[in-house]
């Protein structure tokens, strides 16, 4: 079991893992190993969340999951299969919790009273700017 929040633990049997060549400085060793290691969850098919939970992972998660609705998170730092296991899983719980955390509604706010006047003042100072840059009209005519 895969414990994201308090109330929610996936199964390790909703998960499954791929391996592939990966890239970067190692050597002999990385042309001949497989150790990135690919996650791939179902968050449309998984039984563990609820509608809500499937949407809310879709609609904050929508770079990570394919047209197939799943979810993919791949490790390749480490030289072994086993560390970027470990660490796709913890990714994996990180972006969940991440995802499902409810985010608290905007306050709306005035604008301040200080602003305002200073925008009127800016405003003043500008249009007497420009009113000394008219032609005074001569009395000799």
């Amino acid at each position: 079991m895969i414990t994201v929040t308090e109330e929610l633990a996936i199964p390790e049997n909703e998960l499954w893992f791929t391996a592939s060549g990966s890239g970067g400085p190692g050597g002999q060793h990385v042309n001949k190993t497989s150790s990135r290691i690919t996650l791939w969850f179902d968050v449309a098919g998984s039984p563990s969340l609820d509608l809500e939970q499937k949407e809310r992972i879709q609609q904050r998660l929508p770079t990570r999951i394919n047209k197939n609705g799943l979810l993919h998170i791949s490790a390749q730092r480490h030289r072994s299969q086993t560390a970027n296991r470990e660490q796709t899983i913890e990714r994996f719980a990180q972006l969940i919790a991440e995802a499902l955390k409810e985010t608290p509604a905007r306050k709306k706010t005035g604008i301040p009273r200080g602003a305002k006047k200073r925008r009127l003042e800016n405003k003043k100072h500008q249009g007497r700017k420009k009113q000394l840059r008219t032609k005074i009209p001569s009395d000799e005519q």
